[in-house]
């Protein structure tokens, strides 16, 4: 099995409380976790830029969508003919898309367009990830053979893409395998799926919706998946899909704009909260959770639920912690488009240590120790600029972002920008 790295949350002594409050001071665990993170400051790869929330629908799942052309209910593929005359293929994964779904070119499926688009942008790795609604809409055992048919075309896509550079041996790709997270699915083959993603190379961690087997993340079914992913190491990127329920957007026509900009990040808020309401990170304490568009409305509303909680007895008789501390669990994007918004989330991070049960120390935030969770992303190939030859504003402004956060240190930037990416992944020359 690859190694899988560790859990490096950290960069300075005075953060170690913070990154791994399940360790005694001055532990073994801690010297080779400190020696590790002196490493990666001092290595030349640590001023790379990690792109980590970037889609690809590989060229087996685009003929999947293809095929389902002439199908009642999304996703699919579909091709028209536009005024001029000409063909253009349309994707479709939301019910009611405007404007008869969005156009979708090579840049979806074709390696050497996604290559292109970091070139373009100065993006050294991406960490790729089959883009939503990955294999809900499938029976069970197309589920199965698929997810595991991909798994493998992901690691051939990124295994045999170009290096860095001439002098290491870090790929310009790695990816998030895929679990057949479906209804009927069994146990055994959910963990067969993840030892086969923990033992191809250039496939770090999985990407998973929020409905689970039907029934949610915080299903008691999934113990014994979480606590193999959690064996084996790899990072859950969890991404929504459904959104919330679409009578919450009224009838005037927005577009995309609520179902996206509000009704995703509400999905990942509830699931997140689901799981730690679950208890899921007391059982499994080195799970490692990165959430897609900055945690969504979680760091804002944490505190809120943390009151709930101490109101409700039969939810605060189960978790070990209060709830604002399983925040400093997860790990976040930082597709937050804002650096106030980016500030305020590296805040709520980093005060979670001091609400640890038991803990005496300062709620004071440290934006520094917060920043050590959140990486860049740029949801490529979706949101393309209106001209080919403009720069996509998920990346301008998400970089702009990340260099305008006040509080932030030059190396807290870089660790945003690919230094944490790279420790989280074990991505070693």
């Amino acid at each position: 099995m690859p190694d899988r790295g560790v859990d490096l949350r950290s960069r300075n002594v005075g953060d170690f409380a913070l990154a791994w409050p399940d360790q005694p001071a001055g532990s073994d665990y801690i010297a080779e976790r400190l020696l590790s993170c002196l490493l990666t400051t001092m290595s030349p790869t640590s001023k790379l830029l990690v792109d980590i929330h970037t889609h690809v629908y590989l060229p087996r799942y685009a003929a999947l969508l293809r095929s389902r052309a002439g199908a009642a209910t999304v996703p699919f593929i579909r091709t028209s003919t536009t005024s001029e005359g000409l063909a253009e293929d349309r994707l479709l994964i939301l019910d009611h898309e405007p404007s008869g779904g969005r156009p979708v070119g090579p840049q979806y499926w074709d390696r050497e367009e996604k290559l292109k688009f970091m070139d373009k942008h100065s993006i050294d790795i991406s960490v790729v990830s089959t883009a939503n609604p990955w294999l809900d809409f499938l029976p069970a055992s197309q589920a199965h053979t698929l997810a595991a048919e991909l798994n493998d075309d992901l690691e051939q896509y990124c295994s045999t893409g170009p290096s860095v550079s001439s002098s290491t041996q870090i790929k310009r790709l790695y990816g998030f395998g895929l679990l057949p997270l479906v209804p009927e699915i069994t146990t055994s083959v959910l963990l067969d799926i993840v030892n086969q993603i923990s033992a191809l190379p250039h496939l770090r961690g999985l990407i998973m919706g929020t409905r689970g087997i039907g029934n949610g993340l915080d299903d008691g079914a999934l113990e014994p998946v979480w606590a193999a992913i959690e064996k084996a190491g790899l990072v859950v990127f969890l991404h929504p899909h459904y959104g919330v329920d679409s009578s919450a957007w009224g009838d005037k026509d927005n577009g995309h704009v609520l179902p996206l900009a509000l009704g995703f990040p509400f999905e990942t808020t509830t699931a997140a909260t689901r799981l730690i309401l679950s208890g899921v990170f007391d059982k499994f304490p080195n799970l490692r959770l990165l959430l897609a568009h900055s945690g969504g409305a979680l760091p804002a509303l944490s505190s809120r639920l943390a009151s709930c909680i101490d109101h409700d007895p039969v939810v605060a008789s189960r978790l070990k912690h209060d709830a604002r501390y399983y925040l400093g669990k997860l790990y976040l994007d930082a597709v937050a488009y804002g650096p106030e918004e980016l500030g305020f989330v590296s805040d709520v991070i980093s005060r979670s240590a001091s609400y640890a049960s038991g803990a005496s120390a300062s709620k004071v935030p440290n934006r520094s120790t917060g920043s050590k969770r959140m990486l860049f992303g740029t949801d490529h190939p979706f949101f393309p600029p209106l001209s080919v030859t403009d720069k996509w504003k998920s990346v301008t402004e998400n970089l702009d972002a990340i260099a305008s956060v006040q509080g932030w240190s030059e190396g807290d930037r870089d660790g945003v920008r690919g230094g944490n990416a790279l420790a989280l992944f074990n991505l070693q020359g």
